[in-house]
C-alpha cells in the first residue's frame, strides 16, 4: 500500500492506494456531452509511463530520429517533453487539497485540466494534481510525479504480481443501453494494433464468437485474405500456450502491474485486459434452464434476454492509433501504410 504525499511540506493527499496497471481508457475521450464514470477503483492507483503536459513540440521539430528514441515510431501531431510518471487516482481518494479557481477551465461540463494542474496542497499552497470531470472524459485525478511522493503506508497485500482476480468485477462488452462499452472500445483499439504488428501482414483466422464480432471486420479491411493464415488462439492462466508455431495468443495483462502473460514458446502475441480477456476466453456458461429440468406447465420464465449491440463495433481509433504508433514494427511499409490510412480519414469510418 501506498500514501502520496506533498513533495513541499509532506502533507497526506491521499488514502493508502493499491497499484494497478493503467487503464487502456485512461486518456479516452467518448462520446459527445457523454458523463463518464470514474477511471480508477477506489483504493488504487496506476502510473502513466509516458510524458505528460507541457512543454509539446511539434512532430516537425522533434524528427523521426529523436522521437524513435522516446519510443514513437510514427508521425503523431506533437509529443509531450513534460515530466513521466502521472499518477491516477480516484477523485474519492485525495485528501489535503483545494481547488485553485483561476485554473478551472472546462470544455462543457466540469474540468478538463487544459489550464494546468488545478488543485493544491491545503497545507502549502503547492500546485499537486490535475483534476478531471469534464463530459466525455473519465473522471479521475492525476498527481504531478514531480509534486508528490509515495510512502509505504501500512501492511503490503502481496499480490503485486497476483494473477489471480477472479473477485475482480467484469466488464460487460455491452452497456445497458445497448451500446458497445467504451472500456471495450479502448481495450481492443490497443489490442488491434498489436495483433496487427503481430500478423506480419499475413492472413488472420479468428474462433468464432465474439472475437470475431470486435475483430474480424477490421481485420478483414486491413489484411489479406486466404491462406495459409496465422490462427488467434487463448493462452494465459488455466489456458498453456500449445501449437506455437504459426499462431498469435490473445493473452491477458496482469491486472497489477499491466505486464502482458508470457510462457515459454510464445513468440506473437496481443494482449487485452485481464477482464476481457476471461470474458472472451471463458465466457459466463450459466444455464438459462435449470439442471433438473425444464420450468412448471404455464410458468413463462422473464429473464431479460442477453443484450445485443444496435450497431457494429469500431475500436477506438484514438487509443488505437496511439498504441500503433508506439510499436517499432509501425516503420514496415505495410504497417505504415494502415497507420497513415486511419491517420487520415479524422471522424470517419476507419475501416
Amino acid at each position: 500500500m501506498t500514501e502520496f504525499v506533498c513533495a513541499g511540506c509532506g502533507a497526506v493527499l491521499s488514502a493508502p492506494l493499491s497499484q494497478a496497471a493503467l487503464p487502456a481508457h485512461a486518456h479516452q475521450k467518448w462520446g459527445n456531452g457523454v458523463l463518464l464514470p470514474v477511471l480508477m477503483e477506489s483504493g488504487s492507483y496506476a502510473v502513466d509511463p509516458e510524458p505528460s503536459g507541457p512543454p509539446w513540440r511539434p512532430w516537425s521539430e522533434v524528427g523521426e530520429e529523436k522521437a524513435a528514441a522516446r519510443g514513437v515510431f510514427a508521425p503523431v501531431h506533437t509529443l509531450s517533453f513534460g515530466t513521466p510518471g502521472a499518477i491516477a487516482i480516484a477523485p474519492g481518494d485525495v485528501r489535503g487539497t483545494d481547488l485553485i479557481p483561476e485554473r478551472c477551465g472546462g470544455y462543457c461540463c466540469g474540468l478538463d485540466g487544459s489550464d494546468g494542474p488545478n488543485l493544491a496542497c491545503a497545507r502549502c499552497g503547492l500546485a499537486v494534481a490535475t483534476r478531471i470531470d469534464d463530459c466525455s472524459l473519465w473522471q479521475a485525478v492525476w498527481f504531478a510525479p514531480d509534486a508528490v511522493r509515495g510512502l509505504p503506508a501500512g501492511a503490503s497485500t502481496g499480490t503485486t504480481a497476483d494473477w489471480d482476480a477472479q473477485g475482480r468485477p467484469a466488464t460487460p462488452p455491452i452497456d445497458p443501453s445497448g451500446a458497445w462499452s467504451a472500456q471495450w472500445a479502448a481495450a481492443v483499439g490497443a489490442g488491434l494494433a498489436h495483433l496487427l504488428a503481430a500478423s506480419g501482414g499475413r492472413p488472420v483466422a479468428l474462433p468464432d464468437g465474439l472475437m470475431t464480432d470486435l475483430f474480424g471486420c477490421l481485420l478483414d479491411a486491413s489484411l489479406p485474405s486466404g491462406t495459409p493464415a496465422k490462427a488467434v488462439v487463448p493462452a494465459g492462466p488455466g489456458f498453456p500456450a500449445r501449437n506455437p508455431d504459426d499462431c498469435i495468443f490473445l493473452v491477458p495483462k496482469n491486472p497489477r502491474t499491466g505486464e502482458f502473460w508470457r510462457a515459454p514458446g510464445i513468440k506473437q502475441s496481443f494482449p487485452l485486459p485481464f477482464d476481457m480477456w476471461r470474458h472472451l476466453v471463458a465466457p459466463d456458461e450459466r444455464l438459462m434452464l435449470p439442471a433438473t429440468g425444464g420450468l412448471p406447465d404455464g410458468v413463462i420464465r422473464d429473464d431479460p434476454p442477453p443484450m445485443r449491440p444496435w450497431e457494429l463495433f469500431r475500436p477506438d481509433r484514438s487509443v488505437f492509433l496511439y498504441t500503433l504508433a508506439r510499436i517499432p514494427e509501425v516503420r514496415q511499409p505495410w504497417l505504415r501504410e494502415i497507420y497513415d490510412r486511419v491517420n487520415d480519414r479524422g471522424y470517419a469510418h476507419c475501416f
